[in-house]
């Protein structure tokens, strides 16, 4: 056993240098980026820039949405039911639902979600241009949203 207390040194040492290293290491991202801006027109509910922003967990993701669309009244907690749909390279689409909002003050910026919806590894989700790309229920009056861009820096691309 003579000898070997410098290799239990450098083994100890390669050790925790490999513990550290994990524990500094980044968290890697399920979807980048994890926030974008598009712009929507919603009609005579108004419009302009929205930002979304995307978590995944597994094939569950959600989405919030902060609107550029006001309320003229006040709206009570989870009473917005609303849909998302985001298109899909290589074709079709990806919606996102929910029926959740905190409660709004009277011209106040509508904020939706978090939404709710399924994804696969390697799904590039970005704005809707082939019709409603957001639709929203409040009081019972149905909103629709078009979607004028695509989503800045990029679509949302899920692992």
């Amino acid at each position: 056993m003579r000898g070997s207390g410098p290799l239990i040194g450098t083994a100890l040492t390669a050790g925790t240098l490999a513990a550290l290293s994990l524990v500094f290491a980044p968290a890697a991202a399920a979807v980048t980026p994890g926030t974008a801006q598009a712009s929507y027109d919603c009609g005579s509910w108004g419009g302009g820039t929205a930002t979304l922003t995307a978590t995944q967990n597994g094939t569950s993701a959600t989405i919030t949405i902060n609107s550029a669309v006001t309320t003229p009244v006040a709206v009570a907690r989870d009473t917005i039911s609303s849909t998302l749909t985001l298109a899909k390279r290589g074709g079709g689409t990806v919606t996102f639902t929910g029926k959740r909002n905190p409660a709004l003050a009277a011209n106040s910026a509508v904020t939706m979600g978090p939404l709710s919806g399924t994804v696969a590894a390697g799904n590039s989700l970005d704005s809707y241009f082939a019709g409603t790309a957001l639709s929203m229920t409040i009081f019972g009056f149905p909103v629709g949203c078009d979607a004028l861009t695509s989503q800045t820096p990029g679509p949302f691309v899920f692992n």
